[in-house]
């Protein structure tokens, strides 16, 4: 855990870094150590009665609760303030009174979680899960150091600036690139895997257990030790010198990652700075930049969601090292101990790599030999695969062909589902949401904050003789009140069902359909989708993936995905029938569209295409909007993919017309659309 402390610590002794971000596997106290920092931080002093958390040598001439005089004000510990993932947008940010702002025409507002987080910290566990109506007030805080909150013109707006750390499981999902920016530094931690290290978190844990009182004063001389090295620290962080050698370094460290933009730059530098002040030296040295680029760079190494995080550390060597030749600067004073060998002032470890970031999909070893093509497969006969070589099984099926790499990843049409949902804020399909454009009103349901003031108005205007009115304002009652219904869209459950058989390996068919399958993930990653993946092949189905919000385990697993065997699409659908089940009752709010990538050829048993089409009827039954992806090629085709696709009741789209800026998805766009309008 030394770089998880380094950059908690680095963040206390510089909060303009900019936080942190911790991601880990489970079970490794990630939620733990951020929450111990909040005890090391120095005192805050408010201006008495604030809400706000006004600082009274500078108080915040928009606060809500201002103006105020300056003066003395009262000291208490820094708040670590945690976001929870399921929380409102007004629980972040505030909010309104609306029926008192319209009646008396006072503000009312009720801070939220922003404005307790004023010169604080500001933790958010599972912030990959964040939604994004709260990623979206989070960037605006974060941006710009102030909150508002508007509403039907009355307007409040007060400052919030915070030291912003987060934790997640990379197994859950990636953050969005707009966030993931505004963190400063990265860190990755793990579980140790030695034993004696293993076996004195457990002691310790027990110790905690059986006696909290007395395992914290066991450890109080240390820690104040460690609060008194951060205070030290912190005041001579601004003699500390940040030369024009260290600034030439990190430029040609941000520029040779090809990192976006400058705040890479901004950020290394200020945790270089750190980084010699928490070694208590006042020159920043070739070291220090190399730690500060380590913490600062992997996580902006990323250009999608399939790339690993991390930092090429022989390239940043290679950088660093051509400066050799420029005036020396002063060898770096030792380290000061702390309290002891495994306390938490041990950082300068440099972090777990992954490897190097990549361009694109991650390459996976090529196929040596394709299978040969089985042929047209029906139900009253089909071409099995050739007699096994002598020594296989005999199984009667076509080999299993080791993996084939993916072809490059295109940008896909949108696949929707049909109708009006109500699901979590995303990108995809229709829905009734919390943002968008304003469709209609009504009454409230709970607490107003989205008021339709044209319909509430409306609503007053009849009564207002009856209710004495005598001068010029509405007389307004909290059975007018309506609330704007608003549409956007929403995030939905695309489950993949894909065709692993040995019709599809042939012709070399496989790396193409994984190229599409890429591509529809990486649709799914920007349109907040959660995923899920079937493969069907040889005797039945598996779940390869199940649904999750993680797009990177799906590209995982399908690098893996070997070929062969025979065509149990029968399995396959059933098989997604199974989970769907399951995820309704899991998340009932959330519509599901199944995308079925095929040839569509069965396999295997009596009757294959009777019983596939019998479990596309039990799929169509149910309303669940359904995409088949016809991967079937070559001079001669059954046109079996487009049965599948008519039991489904859902649309046929080939591998060409997949392609958002295909000639062949254009012409199917317009000849839809015209026979939609025909209709």
């Amino acid at each position: 855990m030394d770089d998880m402390r380094l950059g908690l610590l680095l963040n206390a002794i510089s909060p303009s870094i900019g936080g942190v971000l911790v991601r880990g596997e489970k079970g490794t106290a990630k939620t733990t150590t951020v929450r111990a920092l909040s005890a090391l931080l120095p005192q805050v002093v408010t201006v008495p009665g604030c809400r706000f958390s006004c600082d009274p040598a500078a108080p915040d001439a928009t606060c809500p609760d201002g103006p105020h005089a300056g003066g003395e004000g009262d000291a208490r510990p820094a708040r670590m303030v945690e976001l929870p993932v399921g929380a409102s947008e007004d629980r972040l940010v505030g909010a309104l009174d609306i029926e008192r702002a319209l009646g008396e025409g006072v503000k009312a507002f009720e801070p939220g979680l922003l404005a307790a987080a004023h010169r604080g910290v500001l933790y958010v566990d599972e912030v990959n899960l964040l939604g994004d109506h709260l990623v979206d007030s989070l960037l605006d805080a974060a941006a710009t150091g102030s909150s508002s909150v508007e509403r039907e013109g009355v307007s409040v707006r007060h400052a919030s600036r915070f030291l912003l750390v987060g934790t997640m499981n990379p197994e859950e999902g990636e953050l969005r690139p707009q966030l993931l920016d505004r963190f400063g530094l990265t860190v990755e931690v793990a579980a140790s895997r030695e034993t004696e290290e293993r076996v004195e978190v457990v002691r310790r844990r027990l110790a905690y257990d059986e006696d909290p009182a007395a395992f914290a004063a066991k450890w109080a001389a240390e820690e104040d030790a460690l609060r008194e090295r951060i205070a030290a620290a912190r005041a001579l962080l601004p003699d500390v010198r940040l030369g024009d050698g260290a600034l030439r370094r990190i430029a040609a460290v941000c520029a040779g990652f090809e990192v976006d933009g400058m705040r890479a730059d901004i950020v290394t530098a200020r945790t270089a700075t750190a980084l010699a002040a928490w070694a208590g030296r006042t020159d920043v040295t070739t070291a220090d930049v190399r730690q500060a680029a380590l913490l600062s760079l992997p996580h902006r190494r990323r250009r999608n969601p399939f790339d690993a995080p991390g930092l090429d550390e022989d390239k940043l060597d290679e950088i660093l090292n051509s400066f050799e030749d420029e005036e020396p600067e002063p060898e770096p004073d030792p380290e000061p101990e702390g309290p002891d060998d495994d306390g938490p002032d041990g950082g300068g470890q440099q972090p777990p790599q992954d490897g190097p970031a990549t361009d694109g999909a991650p390459d996976v070893p090529q196929q040596r030999q394709e299978p040969s093509e089985t042929g047209a497969d029906s139900e009253t006969g089909s071409r099995e695969a050739p007699d096994a070589p002598e020594g296989a099984p005999a199984t009667g099926e076509a080999p299993e062909a080791p993996a084939v790499a993916a072809s490059a990843p295109f940008r896909t049409r949108r696949l929707d589902v049909p109708g009006l949902g109500e699901g979590a804020d995303g990108r995809r399909s229709r829905a009734r949401t919390a943002h968008g454009r304003t469709t209609g009103s009504r009454r409230p349901r709970g607490t107003l904050s989205r008021l339709h003031l044209a319909a509430t108005v409306q609503a007053a205007a009849p009564h207002q003789r009856a209710r004495g009115r005598s001068g010029p304002g509405l007389v307004v009652r909290r059975d007018d009140l309506r609330e704007a219904v608003r549409e956007g869209r929403e995030g939905n459950l695309v489950l993949f069902v894909v065709d692993a058989s040995g019709s599809m390996a042939a012709r070399k068919r496989m790396s193409a359909v994984k190229g599409a399958v890429l591509s529809l993930l990486l649709d799914a990653y920007q349109r907040r989708d959660k995923i899920g993946m079937i493969t069907f092949r040889g005797a039945g189905a598996e779940v390869a993936l199940p649904p999750t919000s993680s797009v990177d385990a799906g590209a995982a697993r399908l690098e893996k995905l070997p070929t062969g065997g025979r065509t149990p699409l029968a399995a396959g659908l059933l098989r997604a029938h199974e989970v769907l089940r399951v995820e309704r009752l899991r998340d009932p709010s959330r519509r599901p569209l199944v995308v079925v990538v095929t040839d569509g050829r069965a396999t295997g048993g009596l009757e294959p295409l009777a019983r596939a089409a019998r479990a596309a009827r039990l799929l169509a039954g149910e309303g669940t909007a359904s995409v088949v992806v016809d991967c079937e090629q070559g001079p001669v085709r059954l046109g079996l993919a487009a049965g599948l696709g008519r039991e489904l009741r859902g649309p046929v789209v080939t591998l060409d017309e997949l392609r958002a800026d295909s000639i062949s998805a254009l012409v199917h766009t317009v000849r839809t659309t015209h026979t939609r309008r025909a209709a």
